[in-house]
């Protein structure tokens, strides 16, 4: 089942990558395009006649919603660990804009979402995936704005919307559906914001902390309303801090998540921002701020998780929570990041083991 707890997970965000990515561009389309989503614009879709618009949205439907299944029976064949994953807001484009939403109101529109959605959702279950969404940057639930913040809680009810046709929705955090605070409004427009969303949306909902206005002290305002998710790289760009999972603010943010397991958001900045940098030490963010680094930059995603101090503090919370690895290479970087950790622990114990043998041989000498 989706509720988390049996064992500890790593997951990515999206996209599927092949493990040979040195193939031509066009074979790696063909071998990746089965388990990734396909969109589509406005633009194009204005341009078009009514019956080739949706003909095109049509398939689109068909091919993405086929794309989540693919997607989570390869999530659901990996190692029990590494069975979580984020899917695409883009499954139904166009969902929400205003010129086109009819097309998804339609009777047999509906009926085919309801219907293989379903079997989406209980393949997650059947394999133990866990499953999440993350709307985008323009889902401003606490904006100052009150049309922008009708147009942010429309878009956040499509997320449930597919996550009610999975199945989910219907206990707290079966689903995660994360969100910036963002907005000038702050935890008392989000709190305002929960108050218009569906019963399904109020399970689902999880605000993170971002790297800029609203940081982990403002999203603890909404510990008693809400699910929270620590990103553990916003903190540091914000703070500078690398936070400890025993501190007394992450206690809280697992206290939100009502006994389910929680989920922490991991990034590292980009390879080839902090060039020459020392991977067995971590970053200082004062020390790269005098040497002339940008916080922008610095806040920008890797492709893969290269820094080894880094990780080793991003699995400290791995016995606490699960955790999402953001980078650009997606599967590729939480599978590489799962199999450092247990080169790591499997290089512990043999040198622990070759300390005790030492120890045994210089005592067995002493004693003779």
């Amino acid at each position: 089942m989706n509720l988390p707890g049996t064992y500890k997970r790593i997951g990515f965000a999206c996209k599927y990558m092949h493990e040979d990515q040195t193939q031509k561009k066009k074979i790696l389309e063909e071998i990746q395009r089965p388990l990734n989503t396909r969109s589509t614009t406005v633009q194009w879709l204005n341009r078009q006649t009514k019956e080739v618009a949706e003909q095109r949205l049509w398939d689109i439907m068909e091919h993405n919603i086929q794309s989540f299944y693919n997607l989570i029976s390869y999530v659901g064949g990996l190692p029990n660990e590494l069975r979580m994953v984020r899917l695409g807001s883009d499954v139904l484009p166009v969902y929400t804009e205003p010129t086109w939403s009819y097309f998804w109101r339609k009777p047999d529109v509906r009926k085919y979402c309801e219907t293989n959605f379903a079997h989406v959702g209980a393949k997650a279950r059947e394999l133990d995936v866990r499953v999440s969404m993350h709307p985008g940057q323009f889902t401003v639930l606490a904006s100052d704005n009150p049309d922008i913040v009708n147009r942010s809680i429309e878009e956040f009810e499509y997320h449930i919307d597919v996550a009610r046709w999975m199945g989910y929705g219907k206990n707290f955090q079966d689903f995660k559906c994360n969100v910036h605070i963002s907005g000038r409004q702050g935890p008392a427009g989000i709190k305002a914001a929960l108050k218009r969303l569906s019963p399904e949306a109020r399970n689902c909902i999880t605000i993170e902390n971002d790297e800029n206005k609203w940081g982990l002290e403002h999203s603890l305002e909404l510990v008693d309303d809400l699910a929270l998710v620590l990103d553990i790289h916003h903190h540091w760009c914000r703070e500078g801090e690398y936070i400890e999972p025993t501190d007394d603010r992450y206690k809280r943010v697992i206290d939100s998540w009502r006994g389910v397991r929680p989920v922490i958001h991991y990034s590292v900045s980009r390879e080839d921002i902090l060039v020459g940098h020392d991977d067995s030490t971590l970053p200082a963010m004062g020390k790269l701020i005098e040497m002339g680094h940008k916080k922008g930059k610095l806040r920008a995603h890797s492709d893969f998780m290269w820094n080894h101090a880094v990780n080793d503090w991003a699995l400290s919370f791995w016995d606490y929570t699960d955790i999402m690895v953001e980078s650009k290479a997606k599967n590729l970087a939480s599978e590489k990041l799962h199999k450092y950790f247990y080169e790591r622990e499997r290089n512990f114990i043999r040198e622990q083991s070759n300390q005790e043998s030492t120890r045994a041989r210089t005592s067995k000498v002493y004693t003779t």
